[in-house]
């Protein structure tokens, strides 16, 4: 669907509409695929190009040029809002007395359980 070019710029990206219509480079093509005649002959593909980011979005949905022209905004600004999100530091923590005394017990447990499958002893 959509290739990935390296980063001009680092995140955070605009979102809104009007900016990335001044942003964009906007390419038009024919679409392919199923829609008939119309969409095979018209140039109702978009291909939006979104160069600090370098995220490439293809809408070629529907017959209509405006129509694809929105949906290719709207997958842009999903892409943009996912690249925007910066996880949160992991504060590391100690684990608590009882997680490990439930840890320690699982482990004596399963030692009881290997050592119950030793070695068959002959018969003599």
């Amino acid at each position: 669907m959509a290739t990935r070019r390296p980063p001009l710029a680092p995140p955070p990206y605009a979102t809104d509409r009007e900016t990335l219509e001044r942003e964009v480079v906007v390419e038009v093509f024919r679409a392919s695929g199923p829609g008939g005649q119309h969409v095979n002959r018209t140039e109702s593909a978009l291909r939006l190009f979104h160069p600090p980011s370098g995220v490439v979005v293809i809408a070629q949905d529907s017959p209509s040029q405006h129509r694809n022209r929105d949906i290719a905004f709207e997958r842009l600004i999903e892409r943009l809002v996912r690249l925007n999100h910066v996880p949160k530091k992991r504060v590391a923590t100690k684990p608590t007395r009882a997680s490990r005394e439930r840890r320690i017990g699982e482990k004596k447990l399963r030692g009881v359980t290997k050592r119950g499958r030793g070695k068959v002893g002959r018969d003599e």
